[in-house]
């Protein structure tokens, strides 16, 4: 009877984090869009293109999107785009050192991540603004400690590189103010498969991570919208 109340809450939870998404899917692919995208964040262009709506010419828009990077994960790889094609991705910055914060929003992390560990489409990426302490040997370490899955990289490089990629692709701060102090963001990152900025969340509020769930899955929706078949 105990085994059989058990069963029941997981299915239950199962069908709540299933929901939005799936509900998306349907106004979208099946029906009328009655969902408001998400938003696109960072600076913006009018392009010299154009597309029509109900016959009208309408300006094209160029958003903000991340530059190619080259970081190094957990097990010594090299990272770039490449291992993004066609993903969405989470992004979020920490150090191993870090006391309080970092273990609660890598802990909230883990949670989510668990709920796409079997998701071919959705990443999750850990950069640390500590890379001279924060080695790929370490971060393997300190990604066990999380049970990290083969989609949560946990990445490093040099600081220009990290630094840099902070302010002017994710358009948050990382520096390091002092020894062993830094200065870093706790916003959890969503980003769409065309590298472009989507949503910033808190990495440590339920409500936030919860938000993040469910626009993943609109994410997913909008990339369903453009193939024949799912990507996942």
């Amino acid at each position: 009877m105990r085994k059989a109340g058990i069963v029941k809450k997981i299915m239950i939870l199962v069908m709540i984090l299933a929901l939005p998404g799936f509900l998306y899917y349907l106004l979208t692919v099946k029906g009328k869009n009655r969902y408001k995208p998400l938003p696109f964040f960072g600076p913006k262009e009018i392009a010299n293109t154009s597309h029509k709506i109900r016959g009208k010419d309408v300006p094209d828009t160029i958003y903000h999107k991340l530059n190619n990077f080259a970081l190094t994960d957990q097990n010594g790889n090299k990272v770039s785009f490449k291992n993004f094609d066609k993903k969405i991705f989470v992004a979020s910055f920490f150090f191993t050192r870090c006391p309080n914060v970092c273990s609660t929003v890598n802990s909230n992390l883990s949670n989510l991540e668990k709920v796409y560990a079997k998701n071919k489409m959705v990443y999750f990426v850990s950069i640390t603004v500590d890379p001279e302490h924060d080695t790929p040997a370490v971060l393997k370490k300190y990604a066990d400690k999380y049970d990290a899955g083969n989609n949560w990289l946990f990445l490093s490089g040099d600081t220009t590189t990290i630094y840099n990629l902070a302010r002017k692709g994710f358009l948050v701060n990382a520096l390091k103010a002092g020894e062993d102090d830094f200065v870093y963001s706790d916003k959890l990152i969503l980003i769409d498969a065309e590298k472009r900025i989507r949503g910033y969340y808190s990495g440590t509020s339920i409500t936030d991570m919860t938000k993040l769930n469910d626009e993943i899955k609109v994410l997913i929706a909008e990339e369903l919208r453009k193939v024949d078949k799912p990507l996942y």
